[in-house]
């Protein structure tokens, strides 16, 4: 109770740095604003951080006594999004908002290490705090990683804490996700479909790249419901479709871009399905007399949680927080989450556990959720993520010491 009491007292100061990096998002590994704000706060604290990868920071609490390793992480991007959101801390970007909570996130970690740096006499071991950049493009865990992110020294586990907005749950409540899958897996596509432009009125002059990706749209729905056994999960989603630029035009090409998800740890369904995508739309561009070309990239793989590492953090959080602290499967019926998270990429290398926080209920006007234009959120929660990422360090290398 004594990390909650003293993150509580932190409150005013972390919602200020949120709303400073909030005011000023930077995306993808292109955050030098952000970066340099975080390397400050954490030199005033008296770390000594050091720069990792293209744009990530690491900085080290404890490791006076002998013991292990646990990694705390927060990405720091935003999105490439106008913001809508009436608040008075609005981005001052064009094109550029914070419409994930990463900024959230950001400020938590940088207030744990506050209360770390108070406590850390009675750290059992080392906390490696980790500070993320381009986390939305599936850049940024893999580009750490490459970089030494779980060496020296060797990280033993890792924890995440993820805010959510426009949820019918109170603000403040904590939901730990048990063991097993708990977000699929994600894959970005680009179809190129190259035919031959040509007026309107002469259709037969021309090659048809429209009618031959809308085909290839309908039939590719298909892997889904007669290509996948029923046991096996697969979401096909194209997001984004282009063609043309006048209505009495045939243009030369038209475009798909979408995403593969699944909860495959070994991604052997992707993999069918980025075969059977290929196949697919090459048959039907040679049916319509086009080429194709069918890419694939930003690969995200499925978050897999330790079910022992998930079951300690479950009994910290609940120790502190009581009932605000509840287990992932209530609100999910035992599912995984559609959304997908590049922080899956250690959960792959080392036991891990990621946690939500509600940061807005819908019952409150918090009516949208994660990269919505308007989506808003709570800060008041901020000093809660604090302490739980204080507490559960302290708690789980002592355990473990």
């Amino acid at each position: 109770m004594d990390i909650l009491n003293e993150a509580k007292s932190l409150q005013p100061e972390l919602a200020e740095i949120r709303r400073e990096i909030h005011r000023n998002p930077e995306t993808g590994f292109d955050i030098p604003k952000t970066k340099a704000f975080v390397k400050k706060k954490l030199e005033e604290m008296g770390y000594s951080p050091v720069e990792m990868g293209k744009a990530g920071i690491v900085a080290l609490a404890g490791g006076k006594t002998p013991g292990k390793t646990l990694l705390l992480r927060a990405d720091m991007d935003a999105l490439n999004m106008d913001e809508q959101a009436d608040v008075d801390y609005r981005s001052t970007v064009p094109g550029k908002m914070h419409g994930c909570g990463h900024d959230m996130h950001t400020a938590m970690l940088l207030g744990a290490a506050k209360l770390l740096k108070a406590h850390e006499s009675e750290i059992c071991g080392t906390v490696k705090l980790e500070f993320q950049p381009a986390e939305e493009i599936f850049q940024g865990s893999p580009d750490m990683l490459a970089a030494g992110l779980l060496e020296d020294p060797k990280v033993d586990a890792a924890m995440m804490i993820h805010v959510t907005a426009g949820m019918p749950l109170p603000s403040g409540t904590f939901m730990v996700a048990g063991g097993g899958i708990s977000s699929t897996s994600c894959e970005q596509y680009h179809i190129t479909v190259k035919g031959k432009g040509g007026h309107g009125s002469t259709p037969h002059e021309a090659i048809d790249p429209i009618t031959a990706a809308a085909h290839m749209h309908i039939a590719l729905q298909e892997i889904n419901s007669r290509e996948l056994e029923g046991n096996q999960f697969g979401i096909f989603t194209t997001g984004r479709f282009e063609a043309g630029k006048a209505s009495n035009v045939i243009p030369d090409t038209a475009e798909m871009w979408g995403t593969i998800r699944t909860t495959d740890p070994d991604n052997a369904v992707g993999k069918l399905i980025k075969t059977r995508m290929e196949q697919i739309c090459g048959g039907i561009a040679a049916a319509f007399r086009c080429e194709v070309k069918t890419e694939f990239y930003d690969f995200c793989p499925c978050m897999v949680i330790d079910p022992a590492l998930a079951a300690d953090t479950l009994g910290y959080m609940k120790s502190l927080f009581g009932e605000s602290a509840i287990d992932l499967s209530v609100v999910s019926g035992g599912k995984a989450g559609g959304g997908s998270e590049d922080f899956a990429f250690v959960s792959h290398h080392v036991p891990t556990v990621s946690m939500f926080l509600t940061a807005g209920s819908s019952k409150d006007g918090y009516t949208f959720g994660q990269h919505h234009p308007q989506v808003r959120f709570d800060d008041s929660v901020l000093y809660l993520g604090s302490a739980a990422h204080a507490n559960n360090a302290l708690c789980w290398l002592k355990d473990h010491s």
